[in-house]
């Protein structure tokens, strides 16, 4: 047997859970390549080749349907959708459909993710606890929440079957006491994740996550340096 098609260079955030939740359910051989951003294994030269944002997951096609050279995608939402691309699945193929799922998969890279990340930062991470700024994001989380919650009140799946649109926005919803929202409060989400929690595919991609991180060194002081710390020096490499 040949090696994997798929190489994803990965860590068990919400964003990296994406990229194996979809290679699961497709039932696809690939191989995860641990980049330990606790580490600064995403400032390493070879890696900021395939991610010039320095920020896993990154995903390399060793047999890109053009036949040429492996083929390297970043963004968590541009390997969904080149993926599925791919894989002929979870993307809808009518325009009507596949503009439905895009708009959601946007939705969630542009609003669910950041806004849930700027929460979880001053909430856990930050080094001043700052009420305002947990409470605006926060607040703002719960307003994307019963964006979604709307949404899914009379479907199964946020855009037709089930698409990347849910890989997309599953991550971020499955920490709910983390994201600091009362599911109680979004019963339609509350059926909905609950529902993708037992999907065999989705509890494999969480195995293997917990199983990386459980291998891996505790956080530390130059960790959070190294997570929270960057401005355009980490880029430039001028001080």
């Amino acid at each position: 047997m040949g090696s994997p098609r798929y190489d994803v260079y990965y860590w068990p955030t919400p964003n990296g859970h994406k990229v194996t939740i979809l290679l699961e359910e497709a039932e696809v051989d690939y191989r995860l390549v641990p980049v330990d951003i606790r580490q600064g294994e995403q400032f390493t030269e070879a890696f900021v080749a395939l991610s010039p944002n320095n920020r896993m997951p990154a995903l390399v096609d060793h047999a890109p349907d053009d036949g040429g050279e492996p083929l390297a995608v970043f963004e968590s939402g541009a390997i969904l959708w080149y993926l599925a691309e791919q894989l002929g699945r979870f993307l809808p193929q009518g325009s009507r459909a596949r503009a439905d799922a895009s708009q959601w998969l946007f939705w969630q890279m542009a609003n669910q993710g950041p806004m849930s990340g700027q929460f979880r930062h001053f909430d856990a991470y930050a080094t001043e606890r700052i009420p305002y700024a947990i409470d605006r994001y926060r607040r703002e989380v719960a307003r994307l929440w019963a964006v979604l919650d709307r949404r899914l009140q009379d479907r199964e799946y946020i855009a037709g079957d089930y698409s990347i649109a849910d890989m997309a926005c599953f991550p971020w919803v499955r920490p709910a006491r983390a994201m600091g929202q009362d599911l109680a409060q979004f019963p339609h989400v509350q059926r909905w994740m609950e529902a993708l929690k037992r999907r065999p595919a989705v509890e494999r991609a969480y195995a293997k996550g917990k199983a990386i991180e459980a291998a891996a060194p505790p956080m530390t002081a130059d960790s959070w340096r190294l997570l929270f710390g960057q401005d355009a020096s980490t880029v430039s490499g001028r001080s």
